[in-house]
């Protein structure tokens, strides 16, 4: 291009020098004018998918695609080289997650062919989207100078097409299917044209059609470093016990995780060839002792991942004793119950001593203390060893760990229903000494089985050499006060103090610096005084917050809503007031909220269902008046739904049944409710709880209960884990309040079946559909006017605890299948207008308590008095003072007595009869002169005719 200045000789030379540096600038930054064609392909592509963040797609506009985002281009040639669409919103520990925009991130749609136009393109990048199980285009074994590929999790399906055997120049290749619908081969011919392929990764795509073809093509790759075949239902059973030749020699890391069966006894010779790895991951499959016996050719292994394998016995320390270059061991989640964490340490060599880095020993059965040789592990960063049965002090040695970023004691958070063979029994002091050398400690986890068995005690104004980015201390002593080396931690992300008998108001200065970045806030079971905190912090990333079982004072402030991440609210049991902040509508990623039992009042807020993402709601016990919200419908998800004992008045909304078809816990007692019960409720078919007794619903009840599948089959929806939050609820069973969680040391909320109708105005009778509910556990309709009968078929119900049908008007006789109720500890028929025989036989015959029955005068049998024309008491059967058995003696007597009568009563019928009646008395003797000449008659015959054939 020419260039024409009008200036003296000097502004020449200035003119040139600029322009000079301007291309090189341009040059030396590779920023060019990408070709047409390039830039046209590129739109075409784009017009195609959807950004529904527009934040991948907003730079591009102009003509400088090379200044795109995800777009690079050649430095020298100026064609696009690169294209880097992955989806970077990805979970971090120390990181708010925002599910509006995490939906948000990912690109959608088609990919269009125009990336053909893209010749020289070298680098493809579609990673972490949501490609909505389309198939991968053919046409992407077209782009032949691609040397890097990346389409892993992004939801593509189908076959994988085999042109991407042309792309000869790919050096890495990820096609891992996140989804067990996605991505399958029945052949894998094409990969064994990719002669430069050094990373592999095939994780999730279904290969069990492949037969053993897979380990063949895979095997003519001589130039791979990485393989990853995870999830691929590989059977270890089709594997070859033998290779002519492993071209595998190079091979660096290789991760054959969850496949399950994969590993057995018989397990290939060739597998301990592969001499220069590095790292193993076998996770989830299942490993003999055999296979363990070989695994000390593989001399060179630094990392070894070999949890959630079934391991068990003793091979494991002599193992890890011959793996010198070991960095990294994870042996989480095994059945190793038979050694203690000694037996580990004392299998460990010198050289494994010096270069450990990481262990794993968590969710096992592991016993014992740990032992001071802890201390010599040098070298070691993660030390896990939660979720076992370990007890005992904890050793002052682990303070010389002085490169020890991440420790965990604690018990198992994952295994709420199996704790007692995954909690540690910690007991004893922590000092400094513990700590004093730990300078590089992030993470600290520690809990206890029993409560304070562990006690913190530091100096006063001791400050720990270490700054926390994580604290989870549960069942120890660290209060009472919020001790100075806990506020000296301002750096903390993750906070839990669960029952730590901490009895004491925040410190607001702590709680200030700590409010910027804290993302989990739990103050759980203890004593925390003083007002509601936040009143007047920010909380710009705080997801969770858990300040239950307290003596929390005060109101909820309106700037909790501002709180924009909060996903757990859980507030129950404290002493809350006023009203609760209305601006629902701000929480957009809000899955729990409880603040059951406070003194909150109002309304509850009708902007409630605007956040849809509600899983949990608890609002029992409070003041709340109003009627139920009807935005509550747009909350699909809800499973549990308790706002008993309120004030709520209105109607019980149709489209509770209609639209929460997830619910398994809905309750609604103790309210001013009113109306017919909806027949829509019918359709929760997850529901296990229903619980709508003491208000004033009136009419029928609902003859359709026998679609609630659930209470029909047993089955149960499985508990939706949410970290520390711990679903407490009250059921009216066995006659009394009965408290059942979700969390650690309760009964099992899930396996509670109960439908509580009762102190209604319910009329009708009985649907006879109940009967079909054979799951059900709790069945209480007492205190309402039902009529009509017992349904006959009510024994059914074998899984019945409770039955309380107690201040109705039922009628009829008892139903005699009640009887085999063999669970049954808790009945109450009192007070109805049941009449006949109270039917006796198994387990109603330990129910002896009179005031089951009173009130329904015609009732008669054990243990009320006996029925009219039973000539047995109706007490039962009982020893003697002697304690002897004396049932025996009154049967014989009973037998003796009756002989007698008989014998009495025959005799003087007959001889009576005799000596009063002369006529009956001369035919008597004549009868039996007569018969003794007949007798002598026959007698004499028989001899003569012996005597003739003798």
């Amino acid at each position: 291009m020419d260039i024409y200045v009008y200036c003296n000789p000097l502004c020449h030379h200035l003119v040139r020098f600029l322009l000079l540096l301007y291309l090189c600038i341009n040059s030396s930054t590779g920023v060019k004018s990408c070709m047409e064609e390039e830039r046209r392909a590129l739109l075409t592509f784009k017009q195609h998918l959807t950004d529904p963040s527009g934040s991948k797609f907003s730079s591009w506009v102009g003509h400088e695609c090379c200044r795109w985002r995800g777009i690079s281009c050649n430095n020298r040639t100026g064609h696009v080289s690169k294209l880097d669409l992955r989806n970077t919103y990805t979970y971090s520990e120390y990181q708010s997650w925002n599910y509006t925009e995490y939906d948000q991130s990912f690109l959608s749609g088609k990919v269009n062919p125009s990336l053909l136009a893209l010749k020289h393109l070298t680098y493809l990048d579609l990673s972490a989207n949501e490609f909505q199980e389309i198939h991968i285009p053919n046409f992407i074994g077209q782009l032949t100078s691609l040397r890097y590929l990346n389409l892993s999790y992004s939801n593509f399906s189908g076959e994988i097409p085999p042109s991407l055997g042309n792309l000869s120049n790919l050096n890495y290749l990820d096609l891992y299917s996140n989804d067990y619908r996605g991505v399958s081969s029945k052949n894998l011919n094409w990969l064994s044209h990719l002669s430069s392929l050094k990373y592999l990764n095939l994780g999730g795509v279904n290969l069990s059609s492949t037969g053993v073809s897979w380990l063949h093509h895979v095997n003519m790759l001589p130039s791979l470093l990485e393989l990853h075949l995870s999830k691929c239902q590989i059977d270890g059973n089709q594997l070859p016990l033998s290779l002519d030749t492993v071209n595998l020699t190079s091979l660096l890391v290789l991760d054959i995780s969850e496949n399950y069966y994969l590993i057995n006894s018989s397990f290939p010779s060739w597998f301990f060839n592969l001499s220069n790895l590095v790292e193993l991951v076998l996770h989830g499959n299942v490993l003999s002792d055999p296979f363990l016996n070989n695994f000390t050719s593989l001399k060179s292994l630094e990392h070894l991942d070999l949890s959630s394998c079934e391991l068990q016995g003793q091979l494991i320390p002599k193992l890890v004793g011959n793996l010198c270059k070991l960095k990294s061991l994870n042996l989480g989640s095994n059945i190793l119950d038979g050694a203690g964490v000694s037996e580990f340490m004392t299998g460990f060599s010198n050289c494994s001593y010096n270069r450990m880095e990481s262990l794993d020993l968590s969710r096992n059965s592991l016993w014992g203390s740990i032992p001071d040789s802890i201390g010599n592990l040098s070298s070691l960063k993660k030390l896990d060893l939660s979720g076992n049965r370990m007890n005992g002090s904890i050793p002052e040695s682990l303070g010389q760990l002085s490169q020890l970023v991440d420790l965990d004691l604690s018990w198992d958070p994952l295994s709420p229903y199996d704790s007692y063979n995954h909690t540690n029994r910690w007991r004893g002091i922590l000092t400094e000494s513990h700590f004093i050398n730990l300078t590089r400690l992030e993470s600290f986890k520690v809990s206890t089985e029993r409560p304070m068995s562990l006690i913190f005690n530091m100096a006063y104004d001791w400050i720990p050499p270490f700054k926390l980015h994580t604290i989870y201390i549960e069942n120890c002593r660290v209060g009472p006060a919020f001790p100075v080396w806990l506020q000296s931690q301002t750096q903390l992300v993750d906070v839990t103090l669960r029952n730590t008998g901490i009895s004491d108001t925040i410190p607001e200065d702590w709680f200030t610096m700590l409010s910027s970045r804290v993302r989990i806030l739990d103050l759980t079971y203890n004593q925390v005084r003083g007002k509601f905190p936040f009143q007047h912090s920010n909380a710009p990333v705080l997801e969770e917050l858990f300040l239950s079982d307290n003596h929390l004072e005060g109101t909820i402030p309106p700037s909790i809503h501002d709180m924009k991440y909060m996903s757990i609210i859980s507030l129950r049991n404290n002493r809350l007031t006023g009203e609760f902040p209305s601006a629902w509508s701000l929480w957009g990623n809000i899955m729990i909220v409880d603040v059951a039992n406070n003194n909150l009042s109002g309304s509850i807020p009708s902007s409630m269902g605007i956040p849809s993402s509600l899983y949990v709601l608890k609002m029992n016990n409070n003041n709340f008046g109003g009627e139920i919200p009807f935005s509550l419908q747009n909350c699909s998800q809800l499973t549990d739904i308790d706002l008993g004992g309120n004030k709520l008045t209105g109607k019980l909304p149709s489209w509770i049944g209609s639209k929460l078809l997830q619910l398994r816990i809905l309750q609604l007692r103790s309210n001013f409710l009113s109306g017919h019960i909806p027949k829509q409720l019918c359709n929760l078919q997850g529901i296990h709880i229903l619980d709508l007794g003491h208000n004033n619903f009136s009419g029928t009840i609902p003859t359709c209960l026998n679609n609630m599948t659930s209470l029909v089959f047993g089955w149960q929806s499985g508990w939706i884990g949410y970290r520390s939050y711990y679903e407490e609820t009250t059921i009216i069973s066995k006659g009394t309040e009965l408290e059942y969680s979700n969390g650690n040391d309760r009964w099992n909320l899930m396996q509670v079946t109960s439908i509580d109708l009762s102190s209604n105005s319910l009329q009708g009778e009985v649907p006879k559909e109940i009967c079909s509910l054979i799951a059900l556990g709790t069945l209480n309709l007492s205190r309402n006017q039902l009529t009509g009968k017992i349904p006959s078929m009510i024994g059914n119900l074998t899984q019945l605890e409770t039955v309380d049908l107690s201040h109705n008007y039922l009628s009829g006789e008892i139903p005699q299948s009640i009887s085999s109720l063999n669970f049954l500890s808790h009945l109450n028929l009192s007070c109805n207008n049941l009449s006949g025989r109270i039917p006796t036989g198994n387990q109603l015959q330990t129910l002896d308590d009179p005031s089951i029955y009173q009130g329904n005068p015609s009732l008669c049998g054990f243990p009320l008095n006996k029925c009219p024309g039973d000539d047995i008491p109706s007490e039962q059967p009982h020893q003697a003072e002697d304690g002897k058995d004396h049932e025996n003696d009154n049967g014989k007597l009973g037998f003796y007595t009756s002989a007698v009568l008989g014998f009495v009563i025959g005799f003087w019928g007959v001889c009576g009869a005799l000596i009063l009646k002369r006529s009956w008395r001369y035919a008597y003797f004549q009868f039996f002169d007569n018969m003794k000449d007949k007798v002598a008659l026959a007698i004499a015959l028989k001899i003569a005719r012996y005597q003739r054939e003798v």
